[in-house]
């Protein structure tokens, strides 16, 4: 690598010139810190600190398809090619969270911060303060399955603070993770955990006002390559390619033909409702944590218990045999009570009791059987019974709000829908404790029963058994009676078991319904599992309104259509071929002071390269589009906000990558055209001022192919590689590009596997 001589010709200087083990396919730069995280073709994440030192390497097992920071860089999001979206934390990697929000690759992430915190700016909105801390401990983390290493789950070990921190949004400035996978669907999560809209770019028709008639457009076999969220929250760009249908007055759909479109919609019900979605996806996303450690609570529990009572079936299931096997016609358990009314034992107990268990036996299946139950109430009582008592508190704050309909019927909150669910994780105490007595009755009997089998071995073996601990003759007839055979422990623990309640028990609960609290008649027949899928069915009921109600008022703004693609280009083709970036920045001189107004305080650039195949006049040239997400408004009010411009990249080299920078730059990474192999070659790295480019205004007209390149060709800017930033590259480049916001480096990446830290002087 060359190094700088003198500031004039080489206006930037090298920061590091290291090797990478494979070569990299996304990379993006931490928006607070100075790390930079890539992924390689193997589809493992890097973190490498500014001065090269790698903190740590993870492996998600599938194919990485985006990946994109929270804006306060304490968390990554990582699309998969199976439509899941995982958060890590920056400082382990550790996974924090999953989110199957899509069925098919997430290409595209965008995780956008409104640019304030919630606070009381007028009488639409308010602050929020969670208050279960006041009244609740630190909410429980899920349990330990014994055998299972931590990490093996979706969610992070105990001693994570991360974890913690995710859930707990009361602090963080409202924030929107935007995710677009390949076959059109955009997803929103509030803060990235908790799913609040979902559209389809394919199915909706965008209005044109723009034209006399109201004919509107439609875009079919749609993918989706970029979105971007504004910095007010009101507004998405996505850019797209796909094939643009007019429906005309006839009814007949007119086939424009595949192309590269842009797309505005409005968003802004995340900025007018910020507060109360504020509000929703706390308690929201607390519930489903909570929810998550009940459910990992009884499968940990059922399994436990199933272990401990194949422990005891596996001793005493010999009996059995033994008996077939000495020609008796009884069961064990009348062999039992013979013994405990006196009877003479059967050879088949003698035998059982002395050879078969003996006292090593019982009290070893004694140890088991009462250290399981013991587990058992330790779990509910530091995991599923704490789980539920602040879940019920939650659901009381989300009740409160529902019953506000001026504020939260908006946004879907439905106080029918909260109040069963309210109804349901009050439910789900009380089976907590039913099945608390259970646990404690079951131990009880199992105690008594194996004190009774070790005197009656002490006994047969004419051994002293003075000091053995008492027994009650009854227990051991309701044991042999209803327990021998049976696990009401297990039942309680399963999903499809029916519990059976006798009729005047079920007409007393029918009387003290009369008196209002609860409506639910039928809850003794449900077993604790049962009681919970009915629970977490409820909820989810109960979050569907919200998520609905915001994905219909998500509407379709406008629709561009940039360019034309060659017929035979594929979607991967094109996301590889075409550099593209979307990005906003505060426009000082068209600044707002109502919060409530969305307009013109953030300006939106689109870059592109426009690709040579469809044009014959045009070539070689990169396009910009700046105020495409408020020319519609502008237009209803006369006038025009839209602008474009193209730039010609300089004769000999092609451009590789571009991004749009703060202050309104662009990066552009050329290559020369004449490399004629990985390991050598021309390279440039060129800054450009986006705001210093003599823009012009484009007219909408009425037809169809009204955005028109070749009608920005006569004030096309010629780049000139002496009048520009330049840093040349004596290497060919490949794409990505990632340029850092906080410290102003770019990361070029070479075809040789290697990584150029590069830094423009005197910034």
């Amino acid at each position: 690598m060359e190094t700088d001589e003198t500031d004039h010709v080489l206006p930037f200087q090298l920061q590091f010139d290291k090797p990478v083990a494979s070569q990299v396919k996304i990379a993006e730069w931490n928006p607070e810190k100075d790390l930079l995280a890539m992924v390689t073709e193997d589809s493992k994440i890097l973190l490498h600190r500014f001065n090269w030192q790698r903190l740590w390497t993870i492996s998600p097992g599938r194919n990485i398809t985006s990946l994109c920071w929270r804006p306060d860089g304490k968390a990554i999001a990582v699309g998969l090619e199976d439509g899941t979206i995982s958060l890590h934390d920056v400082e382990n990697g550790k996974l924090l969270r999953s989110l199957k929000s899509h069925t098919v690759a997430v290409v595209c992430l965008n995780w956008e911060e409104e640019g304030q915190l919630i606070r009381d700016d007028s009488k639409t909105s308010s602050s929020y303060e969670d208050r279960t801390s006041r009244f609740f401990p630190p909410a429980p983390r899920v349990p330990r399955m014994p055998g299972v290493v931590s990490g093996d789950t979706s969610f992070m070990e105990d001693s994570e603070d991360s974890y913690g921190e995710l859930s707990n949004s009361s602090y963080q400035r409202f924030n929107i993770l935007c995710s677009g996978d390949k076959d059109g669907s955009i997803c929103f999560s509030i803060f990235g955990i908790f799913p609040i809209g979902k559209i389809n770019i394919h199915r909706f028709s965008v209005p044109t006002p723009f034209m006399d008639k109201q004919t509107p457009r439609q875009i079919s076999n749609s993918s989706i390559y970029k979105v971007s969220l504004s910095k007010d929250l009101c507004r998405l760009i996505v850019m797209c390619s796909g094939e643009l249908n007019e429906n005309t007055e006839s009814r007949e759909s007119q086939m424009v033909g595949q192309g590269m479109h842009s797309l505005v919609l409005d968003t802004s019900i995340f900025s007018k409702r910020k507060s109360e979605l504020h509000q929703l996806a706390q308690q929201a996303s607390n519930i489903e944590d909570l929810t998550e450690v009940i459910r990992a609570s009884l499968s940990v529990m059922c399994k436990q218990w199933s272990d401990a009572m194949r422990t005891f079936h596996e001793k005493f299931d010999s009996l059995s045999t033994l008996i077939i096997d000495h020609a008796l016609d009884s069961s064990p358990q009348e062999e039992f009570l013979s013994l405990l009314g006196g009877a003479r034992t059967s050879s088949a107990v003698h035998q059982f009791l002395v050879n078969s268990l003996g006292e090593v036996g019982v009290k070893r299946v004694l140890k088991v059987i009462c250290g399981t139950a013991k587990e058992l109430q330790r779990i509910v009582l530091d995991h599923l019974q704490p789980a539920a008592e602040i879940i019920g508190f939650r659901m009381g704050e989300l009740r409160g709000l529902s019953r506000w309909r001026a504020r939260y019927h908006g946004i879907g909150l439905d106080e029918m829908l909260i109040n069963n669910a309210t109804e349901k994780s009050g439910m789900i105490l009380v089976q907590i404790e039913r099945f608390m007595r259970v646990l404690s009755t079951v131990e009880q009997q199992f105690s008594n029963f194996f004190n009774w089998l070790l005197k009656c071995i002490k006994l047969l073996m004419q051994e002293p058994s003075d000091q053995l601990l008492p027994y009650n003759s009854e227990l051991v007839v309701i044991f042999l009676k209803f327990l021998y055979d049976q696990d009401p422990v297990k039942q309680l623990l399963e999903v499809d078991h029916d519990i059976e309640v006798d009729l005047e028990t079920m007409q007393r609960v029918k009387e003290l319904v009369q008196f209002g609290g609860f409506s639910d008649c039928d809850y003794l027949q449900r077993t604790l599992a049962k009681e919970f899928q009915q629970m977490e069915d409820s909820f989810k009921e109960a979050f569907l309104m919200p998520f609905t109600t915001v994905s219909r008022k998500m509407l379709y703004e406008d629709l561009l259509a940039l360019f034309p693609l060659p017929s035979s280009s594929t979607s991967a083709s094109v996301s590889m071929a075409i550099p593209m970036s979307i990005s906003s920045y505060e426009d000082a001189s068209h600044a707002v002071s109502s919060h409530q107004t969305c307009q013109h305080s953030f300006v939106d650039y689109v870059c592109f390269q426009v690709p040579d195949e469809p044009f014959s006049d045009i070539a070689n040239c990169i396009g910009i589009m700046r105020g495409f997400a408020h020319d519609l408004s502008s237009s209803k009010n006369g006038c025009t906000s839209l602008e474009a411009v193209l730039l010609y990249v300089p004769a000999g080299y092609e451009c590789v990558d571009l991004s749009l920078y703060k202050d309104s730059q662009i990066v552009l990474l050329l290559n020369g055209a004449s490399a004629s192999s990985e390991s050598s070659g021309d390279a440039c790295m060129m800054i450009v001022q986006a705001s210093e480019l003599p823009f012009i205004s484009i007219s909408r007209s009425t037809n169809l192919n009204s955005w028109n390149l070749s009608q920005l060709k006569d004030s096309a800017v010629q780049l000139q590689m002496e009048n520009e930033k330049v840093r040349n590259i004596p290497h060919s480049v490949i794409a990505p590009l990632a340029v850092s916001a906080s410290r102003g480096v770019a990361c070029v990446f070479a075809a040789r596997k290697r990584a150029f830290g590069i830094h423009p002087r005197g910034r």
